[in-house]
């Protein structure tokens, strides 16, 4: 018997590998809930008064009162339009894919059970690059495909090909990863080639701009999208939480507790890659948010992931609110893309993520 197994025996029933955490962390669970959706909202609205145009709070409570059929607003239409059709679907945008990313990002770290594994290792960041630039360089669909759908078609072709890779290699954690560097690299390449032979200048800008993450220019329909895959996605992950938390133990004695290895990884893989690909498609590769933000979540709520997955989303959310916030206004009227601060931001805490991986080995 190995030793995932051994130790495996010792519980006697599944539930019990969470329940018991659970029952003692929930008044902290509840309060970090509570707190961080508080904190959310909070942000969103004080985030969406930060630009030139001068925008109070109970400015923007009361556009978003009106549009939702609760009373009429007294502002002009200039006002209101800069609240309601460009920074509160830019906000509301960041937090979607703050939320949604951070989720990606503790659910692939405990599947993989790799600390430094994010949403973008399995390839699907470089796909969606790949099929946004045949769409915006070599005008493939005739105008008809917009870059979103080319960017997530991409995003699907590339995770197809990690499964298969991964599936001829055996399938293994390890074999996802290296199936998922290997696709990166490849779509990489067709991006550079790509853009090398046939963007001009500002087609390269633009797509440049894109690939290192942009919510400029999003309106209601991404947000809509986005937030309608994210709640999809959150509710598979959250219903495999128990599942997440045998993994912990390893795959033998996840196997031992009576968890399909197998099918758990493809569910949980599929999902993960499906709400990437989706936020990928809408505000481009924003690196460091599901690599960094699940190990902030773990030091509040521990590792089960029946509390750990909404602390996360919200603290990923909120992050990426204000991240967007400062990327669009600390070189006001430059923009800076939003991939630049997220780095800049996550490569210390990398580092530091890093040496904690290298002193518990």
């Amino acid at each position: 018997m190995s030793t995932g197994s051994r130790t495996a025996a010792k519980v006697a029933d599944p539930s019990a590998v969470a329940a018991r955490p659970a029952r003692a962390g929930a008044p902290l669970a509840v309060l970090l809930w509570s707190s961080g959706l508080l904190l959310l909202l909070a942000s969103v609205a004080v985030a969406v008064t930060i630009g030139p145009a001068r925008i109070s709070v109970p400015d923007v409570w009361s556009a978003v009162a009106a549009h939702l059929g609760f009373g009429v607003s007294d502002l002009s239409p200039i006002r209101d339009g800069i609240i309601w059709n460009l920074r509160m679907p830019r906000t509301l945008l960041a937090a979607v894919c703050g939320a949604g990313l951070a989720v990606c990002g503790t659910v692939m770290q405990s599947l993989l059970r790799n600390p430094l594994a994010d949403p973008f290792v399995l390839g699907v960041s470089s796909g969606a690059s790949t099929g946004a630039v045949v769409v915006v360089v070599l005008g493939v669909g005739g105008g008809a495909v917009s870059l979103s759908a080319g960017a997530f078609v991409g995003a699907l072709l590339s995770f197809a090909l990690v499964l298969l890779l991964s599936h001829t290699l055996g399938g293994s954690t390890d074999r996802v990863v290296l199936s998922g560097v290997a696709a990166m690299q490849l779509f990489s390449a067709l991006t550079s080639f790509v853009v090398m032979t046939s963007a001009d200048a500002e087609q390269t800008r633009g797509v440049l701009f894109w690939l290192l993450g942009s919510l400029s220019g999003v309106g209601w329909s991404e947000v809509a999208l986005c937030s309608a895959v994210l709640a999809v996605c959150l509710v598979i992950c959250l219903a495999h939480a128990r599942t997440l938390d045998a993994f912990a133990f390893g795959q033998d004695a996840a196997a031992a507790l009576g968890v399909n290895v197998a099918r758990t990884r493809i569910v949980l893989l599929c999902t993960t890659a499906l709400l990437t690909a989706a936020l990928v498609s809408a505000a481009g590769a924003i690196g460091f948010v599901g690599l960094v933000l699940p190990h902030a979540a773990r030091a509040l709520t521990g590792s089960g992931h029946r509390r750990l997955l909404p602390v996360t989303a919200l603290a990923g959310a909120i992050f990426l609110v204000w991240v967007d916030t400062l990327a669009r206004t600390v070189l006001d009227p430059q923009e800076v893309p939003v991939g630049v601060v997220t780095a800049l931001i996550g490569v210390p805490a990398f580092v530091l993520v890093l040496y904690r991986t290298r002193s518990t080995s």
